[in-house]
């Protein structure tokens, strides 16, 4: 099992070089990040943008790209497509977002015609190696449902559990958050937290223990939870965390990541290939742990049905 985020890295190197399609690539944080990546040998990158930009923003870190490495495309807007298109023409295995925002790159991969959907409801994870947990913690989705309804919900959570899973947690346990941990019709998250965890009894979502609702503080310590009376298996070992929407999931990645010291990775799940998607501001060594997630994501097994 994979404790680590450089652990990550060091079993995607097994893997790789995996082509990525790196869309809007003329940004030298990315860059940076994708120089890194590829003198690690995790990926051989398609650098999609315009050709002089690329050119200016590489050498302002060092970076020396060949001409091979570069999709030239005049406009930013044009970004987007073509590298969803060499993924969907088998150029590329991976994509990855580069300097633009994310609706943009979400748009070019649910076009019904040219995209990268599949039947599953894409959504997002962030893979934090927090300090003052014991484990891998995952936080879905803080970047792409705005308000799930349960059945969505269902969905984000079985994505969850099959990205743990190819880390090697057999049985990855969910915790579905609100803000108490007692069933309240007034809370609607409450409600369908309850709703969840009875679903993965009954094999709705498969390959997990979930439960809740609970309140963060009970769901990260068993102390702070059997002190409130709750006795889970979940309660101070969850593997993932369920936020009841996109605002909560947000602002509580954001917490661990800059009052927490966590470490990230970013990845979108339910495509047809791995999406490397982080924060722009987010620094390179999180889209260097992002695409080694995603190196090995093309390794795992089908998804979960």
């Amino acid at each position: 099992m994979i404790t680590k985020l450089d652990e990550i890295v060091e079993q995607a190197r097994r893997y790789g070089p995996k082509r990525v399609a790196v869309a809007a690539a003329a940004n030298a944080l990315v860059l940076r990040s994708i120089k890194q990546a590829e003198e690690l040998g995790l990926i051989s990158p398609l650098l999609v943008g315009h050709r002089d930009e690329i050119m200016a923003e590489a050498e302002a870190v060092g970076y020396q790209v060949s001409d091979d490495k570069i999709v030239h495309v005049a406009m930013k807007n044009e970004t987007a497509p073509k590298a969803v298109e060499l993924v969907r023409t088998g150029k590329a295995d991976i994509l990855m977002k580069g300097y633009l925002h994310t609706h943009v790159l979400l748009h070019a991969v649910l076009d019904a015609n040219a995209g990268l959907r599949t039947d599953r409801l894409l959504s997002h994870v962030f893979l934090m190696q927090v300090p003052t947990y014991h484990k891998l913690l995952a936080v879905t989705d803080a970047a792409i449902n705005i308000a799930p309804d349960l059945l969505q919900k269902a969905a984000i959570v079985q994505n969850a559990v099959d990205l743990m899973r190819s880390l090697g947690i057999d049985l990855p346990k969910v915790a579905a958050l609100s803000s108490v941990e007692t069933i309240n019709p007034r809370i609607p998250s409450t409600i369908d937290a309850a709703c969840l965890h009875k679903m993965a009894e009954r094999g709705q979502i498969n390959h997990a223990i979930v439960d809740g609702p609970f309140a963060f503080d009970n769901a990260i310590s068993r102390q702070a939870a059997l002190e409130k009376g709750i006795d889970s298996p979940v309660s101070g070992d969850a593997d993932i965390l369920l936020a009841p929407d996109l605002d909560a999931g947000n602002i509580l990645s954001k917490n661990l990541e800059y009052l927490a010291s966590a470490q990230m990775a970013g990845i979108v799940m339910g495509a047809r290939v791995p999406i490397v998607l982080t924060s722009r501001s987010d620094p390179p060594g999180a889209r260097t742990y992002s695409l080694a997630l995603a190196v090995l994501l093309t390794q795992a097994p089908a998804p979960s049905e």
